[in-house]
């Protein structure tokens, strides 16, 4: 679950779509290098080691951490954490760019686990629909994750729509 205030929420949800569409893959790249700075420099004060990956997709830059050490990284991956130290992260970016940032940062894999966890939820709603009910609503999540559902969910042949306000905004779904 993400812990971000309702006005940094609103800010994600009211910033207009055409300003996150026209990101340039050079401006998307810089995003990126900042992070990975600002991520390659936590590290070291931590003693931890990690391979930053940066990759530009969809209008978003995205910080990936790994290492072949597998305990290396486990409790910088834990979702919390993940989730605070991406607005840390952000807020780099921000003040270095003057522009608001929709930077995905990933430690150890936490994201692919969360999209996996994300798609069990769905197949469970999914199932009680299947099952009878009218829809089924998902727990409060960030809007990423909302995201990664909405695509889920439609991947599936359903529908869903996010509804709530702030720290209790989730997924509703529905038949088609």
């Amino acid at each position: 679950m993400t812990n971000v205030s309702d006005t940094d929420t609103a800010a994600v949800e009211t910033s207009p779509v055409d300003d996150r569409e026209d990101r340039t893959s050079v401006q998307l790249e810089e995003e990126g290098d900042i992070a990975a700075d600002y991520i390659e420099e936590l590290l070291d004060i931590a003693d931890l080691d990690g391979d930053i990956e940066i990759d530009a997709r969809a209008g978003r830059a995205y910080v990936s951490v790994t290492s072949s050490e597998e305990t290396n990284l486990r409790l910088l991956s834990r979702p919390d954490t993940v989730t605070a130290l991406q607005e840390l992260t952000r807020i780099a970016v921000q003040n270095k760019t003057g522009a608001f940032s929709r930077l995905i940062l990933d430690i150890g894999g936490s994201r692919e686990a969360r999209a996996a966890e994300l798609s069990k939820l769905v197949d469970t709603a999914v199932g009680r629909i299947e099952a009878g009910a009218d829809s089924a609503a998902l727990p409060a999540m960030s809007s990423y994750e909302r995201k990664l559902v909405h695509d889920v969910v439609a991947e599936r042949g359903f529908v869903s729509q996010s509804s709530g306000e702030g720290r209790d905004r989730h997924t509703v779904i529905t038949r088609a």
